[in-house]
């Protein structure tokens, strides 16, 4: 029997790194190490020194192979796969010149605003870059550190996203892929590349941006002598361009030009998001029209406030992130980081409906709703994108797959099934991020389609499948009601 061969998939998100030794075959998840990253900062500021993601990333590799039980020299390829939209701005040496702005750092919502009418409004943006400046995208992020931060703009030689960031550390080649790319606001999703009047808009130089690879599976380089001895792997194996962690997502489920199209995922994370691989390009001013790591589209709709927010809830109430009830009159908006979707950068947690015997666990189960109805509401806008009719039977009967951490937790999983009103999927694997990141390491190792790849190592799929149940219309009027009156007033829009 021949030796086994692994990839690595790196997920780096906000709070974390996994990664994910896996069989290059069979897709077998063997082992996932995991190191803890800081995020610091107070009101809208989020930031992370990058070093500390290169540190985690190089731990987590180190505990993965060590719980796999493998040798080093089975390692054939790695991918990172990271959080979108992060600003790293770097020094001649590359090294970082102050710690990266996040992508839920909302103090860039006055240059976002400033930026859309400088092109004309939403609608100009969409048609040239696919997605509405908000204060999330990179380019919001560059001009703000431009005007507060002039020093370290000046300093700058080089500008990242944090999955290039760590492709670059492993590779010594700047590159990044069309799907992370198109989270900046100075990618073309129309022409596949940089927009060169939006740089200059911006006050950037092409030569500071990394190289964009075809797709989040190709080989960009071989893993450097300096990074192999850091990490303990062996110098020369297969790096891959890497993507943003939506786009590995999808990746990981299979969904592109070779695997399913237009069936609509839920992310419950940090963020919540609900997104499809397309080939129709997006051109809708309430989502985010990404490019897909494979050549296809991402359409996506992201909101800033979902898990995190809601165990605020949860901490604040002294209860079990479980120990909740439907909210009854009670609507909770937890908008405890502003808001992306809907464009509420300003924006604080409302709660109203309050009666007297309104309880603890209501307060919990509303809030809940509130985050569940938010991510929700933009899904009929994602199959509007994707050339579907929302209404149609066949449309309105596709499942849902449900992933991210929430996808783990009962009542997540009974609010989305309960506002939703479909079939919902939930993926036997907990870690589609990384597995997508392996599937692209896999594609630049050994060639072939990742989403082929990762859509083979599905073949044999443990996923929980359940049943529609009838949708709650009260509470998803309910909360509409009060998100639709309060925006301008109370929540700052």
């Amino acid at each position: 029997m021949p030796p086994r061969t692994v990839v690595i998939g790196v997920d780096s998100s906000t709070q974390s790194t996994k990664a994910a030794v896996t069989d290059a075959e069979t897709g077998e998840l063997l082992a996932v190490g995991r190191a803890p990253h800081v995020v610091t900062g107070e009101g809208g500021a989020r930031e992370t020194d990058p070093e500390i993601w290169w540190r985690a990333l190089c731990d987590a590799v180190a505990a993965g192979l060590k719980e796999s039980g493998l040798p080093a020299s089975a390692v054939t390829g790695i991918a990172v796969a990271g959080q979108q939209h992060g600003l790293v701005v770097l020094d001649r040496s590359g090294r970082p010149l102050r710690p990266a702005l996040l992508w839920n750092d909302t103090r860039s919502a006055p240059q976002a605003t400033a930026l859309a009418a400088e092109l004309g409004g939403p609608e100009a943006w969409t048609a040239r870059t696919g997605t509405v400046p908000v204060a999330s995208m990179t380019a919001t992020k560059w001009r703000w550190l431009r005007e507060n931060d002039p020093a370290s703009a000046e300093a700058t030689a080089s500008v990242r996203l944090p999955h290039d960031f760590l492709t670059e550390r492993l590779s010594g080649v700047a590159a990044t892929d069309p799907g992370d790319a198109s989270g900046t606001c100075w990618y073309s999703t129309g022409t596949g590349a940089y927009d060169p009047e939006l740089l200059d808009r911006l006050g950037l130089d092409l030569s500071m941006l990394p190289e964009v690879a075809a797709t989040g599976g190709a080989r960009i380089g071989s893993l450097t002598e300096t990074a192999a001895e850091t990490l303990g792997l062996p110098a020369g194996i297969a790096v891959a361009a890497g993507t943003g962690d939506n786009m590995s997502a999808a990746v990981g489920l299979g969904l592109g030009g070779a695997g399913l199209l237009d069936h609509p995922v839920l992310s419950l994370g940090t963020s919540g998001t609900v997104f499809a691989a397309s080939r129709a390009r997006p051109a809708s001013t309430a989502l985010s029209g990404f490019a897909a790591a494979d050549g296809t589209y991402l359409p996506l709709a992201c909101t800033l406030n979902c898990t995190l927010a809601v165990d605020k809830v949860a901490t604040l109430l002294g209860l079990h992130r479980d120990d909740a009830t439907p909210g009854g009159e009670a609507v909770l908006l937890p908008y405890l980081d502003g808001e992306r979707t809907p464009d509420l950068p300003t924006s604080s947690g409302l709660l109203t409906g309050l009666r007297h015997d309104t309880t603890p666990q209501q307060l919990l189960g509303a809030a809940y709703e509130g985050a569940a109805f938010t991510v929700l509401r933009a899904l009929d806008e994602l199959l509007r994108a994707c050339g579907l009719d929302p209404a149609d039977p066949e449309v309105a009967g596709r499942p849902l797959r449900l992933i991210g951490g929430g996808a783990q937790g009962r009542t997540w999983v009974e609010t989305v099934r309960r506002l939703s009103g479909r079939p919902l999927i939930v993926p036997g694997s907990g870690e589609l991020v990384a597995l997508g990141a392996a599937a692209l390491a896999a594609s630049a190792a050994g060639g072939g389609d990742p989403v082929a790849i990762a859509t083979r190592w599905n073949g044999k799929s443990d996923d929980a499948e359940l049943a529609p149940v009838e949708r709650d219309t009260e509470t998803w009027e309910r909360v509409g009601s009060v998100l639709d009156r309060a925006a301008e007033p109370l929540l700052g829009g």
